[in-house]
């Protein structure tokens, strides 16, 4: 699949805003299964700096500055992305049983593994609880496979919690979440990933694009008016597998990865500071258009 994404993110401000310092995470990655075509970012303010790099997790990223005052901030990036429908690398039922996996994230040394741990770790948004792990440990029975269990722990999270926008904030804590059993993608994913560190295994943020308008006969997933998030299990000598618990589903070629972290502050799609004495109005446009489906396409770049 070819998809064409548009995300128009726009900041008014109650007072001018005499400078600005941004970092923008808006481009898709390239991935095994997905190849970046075209990128253009366009920023109003034209801004005095804007640079590109890739940040510490692989996430290509842009720097802007601004440097006159401004009582508006509009940033357009558009992408045409193709995806490829990814291939399953193991047996649900076949994976290694969580503890096994558990084990060999604390003591084998091979680099991916390593990487892995990482991901076992605390971070600014999600902090493993004896309630989380609680809840998790309805999913992670003794010795059972590691996929089976996180497949079993995304269907409940669809069942148990009501997808309900402006419930929560980013700002909202896990056991918030957990309590109230309301919120949106972000909540979910980070939910989720705070389950599975509770059980000392290895999950990561992952953010990005679904379709918007799905084709004629196919249901509209959640989540596909804005930026989307879900997570992702390292799985020992196998990899990283996703998991999108908003709409109980492995991603497939309607998923389009932008970022990967250890929360949603590593991956925030645009942050920075702002010299101002005001406050300001955020709005956000996305469309993920489908514009083509072509043969597969031969790629390995990264994983």
């Amino acid at each position: 699949m070819i998809y064409r994404v548009r995300h128009q993110t726009r900041y008014d401000y109650s007072e001018p805003t005499v400078v600005s310092y941004n970092e923008v995470r808006l481009c898709p990655r390239n991935l095994v299964h997905q190849t970046l075509i075209a990128k253009t970012i366009v920023v109003d303010p034209e801004p005095a700096e804007l640079s590109e790099r890739v940040d510490y997790f692989g996430n290509p990223t842009w720097f802007l500055a601004i440097d006159q005052p401004h009582a508006a901030m509009e940033v357009l990036v558009e992408s045409t992305v193709r995806i490829e429908k990814p291939v399953l690398p193991i047996d649900l039922s076949r994976s290694p049983a969580w503890e096994t996996a558990r084990d060999q994230l604390q003591s084998v040394a091979g680099p991916d593994v390593i990487a892995a741990g990482e991901f076992t770790l605390d971070s600014p948004l999600i902090k493993a609880d004896a309630q989380l792990g609680a809840y998790a440990q309805l999913s992670f029975g003794p010795r059972r496979a590691l996929m089976e269990a996180v497949f079993d722990l995304m269907g409940r999270i669809h069942r148990d919690f009501e997808f309900k926008p402006g419930f929560t904030n980013i700002a909202t804590p896990l056991l918030q979440v957990l309590e109230h059993r309301k919120g949106v993608c972000q909540d979910f994913a980070q939910l989720a990933i705070g389950c599975l560190r509770s059980m000392g295994l290895a999950a990561r943020y992952v953010s990005g694009y679904i379709e918007t308008l799905p084709p004629p006969g196919e249901l509209k997933l959640k989540g596909a008016d804005a930026s989307h998030a879900w997570f992702s299990v390292y799985i020992p000598d196998h990899g990283w597998l996703d998991f999108d618990p908003t709409n109980n589903q492995l991603p497939s070629d309607q998923h389009i990865v932008v970022a990967i972290g250890r929360d949603f502050s590593d991956v925030t799609p645009i942050k920075g500071v702002i010299f101002s004495a005001g406050r300001h109005i955020l709005s956000v446009s996305v469309d993920t258009e489908r514009i083509a489906q072509m043969p597969p396409l031969q790629q390995a770049e990264e994983g």
